[in-house]
């Protein structure tokens, strides 16, 4: 299962232990624009930082290819969407695993993309 970029960013937060079922799943991965889109605010601090560089070295992370390089596009000229977001779907559709996420708004108009939802009934 793909981890998008929210799910890494809340699951690295002092109270995320609760995606832990998704987190340490054994087949937990992302995509690499992952990296560039959690660790790329100029606001983050250096805690924030180093809990996610350590989330993401203890997980897999799925190679921008030519096969995700051509269905990131495809998405894109189907639909406008973030630069991020195609890559992010396109991964998963590529390697054929569910992308959990908390913006379903943002992937559901992907065919084929298996979307979870953890955060889906929290209060």
């Amino acid at each position: 299962m793909q981890l998008d970029t929210n799910i890494v960013i809340h699951a690295c937060k002092p109270d995320g232990a609760w995606l832990s079922a998704w987190t340490r799943h054994p087949q937990a991965a992302c995509a690499s624009v992952t990296r560039v889109e959690a660790l790329g605010f100029t606001s983050i601090s250096t805690e924030e930082d180093e809990a996610i560089r350590t989330f993401l070295s203890a997980i897999l992370s799925y190679a921008l290819d030519d096969e995700v390089v051509e269905s990131a596009v495809r998405l894109r000229q189907q639909k406008r969407m973030k630069l991020g977001d195609a890559i992010i779907a396109a991964t998963a559709l590529e390697y054929g695993v569910p992308l959990v996420t908390q913006n379903v708004d943002d992937f559901k108009h992907i065919p084929g993309l298996q979307i979870i939802n953890p955060f889906a009934g929290q209060p």
